[in-house]
Order: C-alpha cells, then sequence, then structure tokens
C-alpha cells in the first residue's frame, strides 16, 4: 500500500513549512515563534490556508508574520514510468 504522503507528492503537493510568529495574549509586547510543516500545493497553499483560518478562529494569539517555505520533493524529472521488467537470478 503506497502512504497518503507518496500520493499527494506524486499528485504535486511539496513539503511546506510556515515559520509563524504570534503575539502572546498576555503580553502583547513579546512574540512567541510556532513551526508549522505539512504537505501542500503552491501557490495557494489551501492547507496552510486552512491552518490559519482555524488559528485566528480558535486561538488567542494574534498572528504577526507568516514566512513560507515550499518544496516540491518528487519533481516531473525524477519521476518516470519504466517499461518493461527486470529478473535478477
Amino acid at each position: 500500500m503506497v502512504s497518503k504522503e507518496f500520493r499527494q507528492q506524486i499528485e504535486g503537493y511539496g513539503l511546506t513549512t510556515a515559520h509563524i510568529l504570534y503575539r502572546i495574549p498576555d503580553h502583547p509586547g513579546v512574540l512567541q515563534t510556532f513551526i508549522w510543516q505539512e504537505y501542500d500545493l503552491a501557490p495557494r497553499f489551501p492547507v496552510l490556508t486552512g491552518f490559519l483560518e482555524f488559528w485566528k478562529r480558535e486561538l488567542d494569539g494574534p498572528l504577526h508574520s507568516v514566512r513560507v517555505a515550499h518544496s516540491r520533493l518528487i519533481k516531473p524529472a525524477e519521476f518516470r514510468a519504466v517499461n518493461g521488467v527486470l529478473t535478477l537470478h
């Protein structure tokens, strides 16, 4: 069975890392860091957008900034179909 993550990579998903800075509710002058990582589709980032909407709706710490890095781990040149069977004795 193929893993969910591998299937996502074949469909074009890449590893997305978000460096989130947010303000601590009791001390608004203090910034805290949160690192989020998941497979997502660039450039719209629907999974990250959903997570940030959840954050704004459910969590008390207001967002200060979000820095995003994205990389496709399987690129088209690295994945190709092979036609044939190789048998080793």
